[in-house]
């Protein structure tokens, strides 16, 4: 194990990041050595996750993903999720169905005998079955959203990701004696397909050779985008319930 406390000072560059996630190891440890001496092991469910993927300009890495932490690529919002429940979730199990934080909200809900709200739109869905280890469990999304802000720049459905953001143009080379220009990049709208169960890093842009399936996904984060602005909530007021 690292010792934090030295590991910050260490002259390593990425020093303060390992750290972090030493340390939120060790708190882990805690948590779950607290709930065994509690003896509440076996009635409590323990999930752990990420809001977002790493912070590539702090150290972080997302592997064979593209981008990292503020980005709607893979590497922005695919991060790993753990489930553990004694007794009632299988060790071992793995899914391969893609889910969202959102859904924590209903499935908490109805574990502990609750009921969502029906007065307004819940984005999330009850995955338990997913999580625990139900045969042939499906993910209960026809579609995935991918938002930046409010936002919607991409949208998934089964292994097809369609995405379309505003990106920094490349610069053109240089020639002798050109004048310099506008020192400000310029951006330009992008629009990108890809199929992430052969290429989950998203290296190839597949609009030209599926415009059809592009064009149908498009036109599906258009709607959302509008339903989205329709039903858009107030933040609450203190003191109403």
């Amino acid at each position: 194990p690292i010792d934090s406390g030295n590991y910050v000072d260490a002259p390593h560059p990425k020093a303060t990041y390992a750290a972090m996630i030493n340390y939120v190891d060790h708190s882990v440890r805690r948590i779950l050595q607290k709930l065994r001496e509690l003896d509440l092991d076996e009635n409590t469910l323990v999930i752990f996750t990420s809001d977002n993927g790493p912070n590539t300009g702090k150290g972080g890495s997302a592997g064979p993903l593209k981008g990292g932490k503020g980005s709607t690529l893979e590497g922005g919002v695919r991060v790993p999720f753990v489930a553990r429940w004694p007794g009632r979730i299988p060790a071992g199990t793995e899914s391969d169905e893609a889910i969202t934080g959102m859904d924590l909200l209903p499935t908490l809900t109805k574990l502990a005998g609750g009921d969502v709200p029906d007065d307004r739109v819940i984005d999330g869905r009850d995955v338990w079955p997913l999580l625990a280890g139900e045969p042939d469990a499906k993910s209960p999304h026809e579609a995935i959203y991918y938002l930046r802000g409010r936002n919607v720049q991409g949208i998934r459905v089964g292994d097809w990701k369609y995405r379309t953001a505003t990106e920094k143009a490349p610069r053109p080379k240089k020639r002798k004696g050109q004048p310099a220009g506008d020192s400000k990049p310029k951006k330009v709208s992008v629009e990108t397909l890809y199929n992430l169960s052969d290429d989950i890093g998203e290296q190839t842009n597949l609009t030209d050779k599926h415009p059809q399936i592009a064009e149908r996904l498009k036109r599906k984060l258009a709607t959302f985008q509008a339903e989205l602005r329709k039903n858009l909530r107030p933040a609450g007021v203190a003191g109403e319930r």
